[in-house]
């Protein structure tokens, strides 16, 4: 017998077992089909005890019915209990059921392609959304980040920061929690103290593999991630704004400022990047293949417009042929937007832009929600719409509560996703 055949036959493999279960529903299924023939009985005779262990004390049409019902069932049985013990040792959570992987494989597959743009918690918390309709994403995360943990990282190793990359990567992970909490893991003593495991991870995987491009690429396939995360830019930069009385601050740390009472010393004018950084090509090529592009929501000037502002970026949201979104904050942040509204938000897009280049915008409606004490004490507020959000523009304005009921100066990442692929994709 051929080895690889007669491996199939070693005790413990959980097969042989569902193999004869199988076959037992045939043979029931077989029954079933005789005893509606109508001659079955004319050819041949069968042994007295045949006649009780086939129901033959029961109308025929009947015996037939129950026959063909419990084959049916049993064939049902086996072929799910064999499929379970021939590919669970390849699922990649055995507590998922394997309707669920099909079904993500299948039906997510035939989602629309979406490109997500932005950094920080707000691009995470989209992507968490929109996992759930389709597995054609595409994020394009800023890497102008230079505090915390990918800060001194990027400092000391030169690499791109990878905080925003490793929020995307377990935003968008099809593995089982543990994984994702290790991932999130933040050291508190010695060397590592203020590092997260991820960031680690990301970095690790970059001297490995050779650059940081390949790092994100193979930190997801480990992951399991859905869709795929590139940088907007491939180039170390440094964000820099210049303020409305003139002077300029250097780095996106230091940008958000605000004083002692919380209210804004001076306001952002613009930023910009140093050095010049053109668009990544596989960003570019993701948004001009993209069927929807979504922008934001996350931190105005320091993960929204360091995308837009890269070299070549403008160009390829206005070439691109998708339909373009905005998400807009649903609280204001001290030291970048405060006091802003709706139309606040698109006004300092199209100042760095040029032109507006949104088809929809989606403002949260839900003003009856109590911010945090806390949050009140910084200065954060409720964002409000405006009529100004739709005059003179040629955009839609999309009205729905999407706050997060535990932290309501964030999105609730599925009420979001659910508002753009309910009230725009399938309108």
């Amino acid at each position: 017998m051929n080895p690889r055949v007669a491996r199939w036959l070693t005790p413990g493999l959980h097969v042989k077992r569902w193999l004869l279960l199988l076959m037992v529903g045939l043979v029931l299924i077989s029954l079933g089909i005789g005893y509606l023939l109508r001659d079955f009985y004319q050819y041949g005779s069968f042994p007295k005890f045949v006649g009780p262990l086939t129901l033959q004390f029961l109308p025929r049409p009947i015996r037939a019915v129950l026959f063909g019902a419990v084959g049916v069932g049993i064939i049902g049985l086996s072929l799910y209990k064999l499929t379970q013990s021939v590919l669970g040792p390849f699922l990649p959570g055995r507590d998922r059921a394997l309707s669920e992987i099909i079904y993500n494989f299948r039906f997510l597959q035939k989602g629309p392609r979406v490109v997500a743009l932005g950094g920080g918690t707000g691009l995470s918390t989209l992507l968490r959304g929109l996992k759930k309709y389709t597995g054609n994403l595409t994020a394009i995360v800023t890497v102008a980040d230079d505090g915390g943990s990918s800060g001194r990282l990027r400092k000391e190793y030169r690499i791109l920061p990878p905080g925003d990359f490793r929020q995307c990567i377990t935003a968008l992970a099809d593995v089982e929690p543990l994984m994702n909490t290790l991932f999130q893991h933040r050291f508190k003593e010695g060397s590592l103290n203020g590092h997260s495991f991820g960031n680690l991870f990301i970095m690790a995987m970059a001297e490995i593999t050779g650059d940081f491009e390949h790092a994100i690429r193979e930190s997801g396939r480990v992951l399991a991630v859905r869709g795929q995360i590139v940088p907007s830019t491939l180039r170390d930069v440094t964000l820099i704004a210049e303020m409305a009385d003139g002077q300029t601050r250097v780095g996106e740390s230091n940008i958000p400022h605000a004083n002692g009472d919380g209210e804004v010393v001076t306001a952002i004018k613009r930023v910009f990047l140093q050095p010049e950084a053109t668009i990544n090509p596989e960003a570019e090529e993701a948004i001009l293949n993209a069927e929807m592009i979504v922008v934001g929501p996350g931190s105005l000037y320091t993960s929204i417009l360091p995308n837009l502002v890269v070299e070549g970026m403008a160009e390829a949201l206005k070439a691109s042929p998708a339909i373009k979104v905005f998400i807009c904050n649903v609280a204001t942040q001290p030291g970048e937007t405060d006091a802003f509204r709706v139309s606040d938000h698109l006004k300092a897009i199209e100042s760095h832009l040029g032109t507006n280049i949104f088809d929809f915008v989606i403002v949260n409606s839900n003003n009856n929600f109590a911010l945090p004490t806390s949050a009140q004490q910084a200065g954060i507020n409720r964002v409000l719409y405006d009529q100004g959000t739709v005059n003179g523009r040629s955009i839609h304005a999309i009205l729905v509560d999407v706050v997060n009921p535990r932290v309501s100066t964030h999105h609730e990442p599925d009420k979001l996703a659910k508002a753009i692929m309910k009230r725009i994709w399938r309108a």
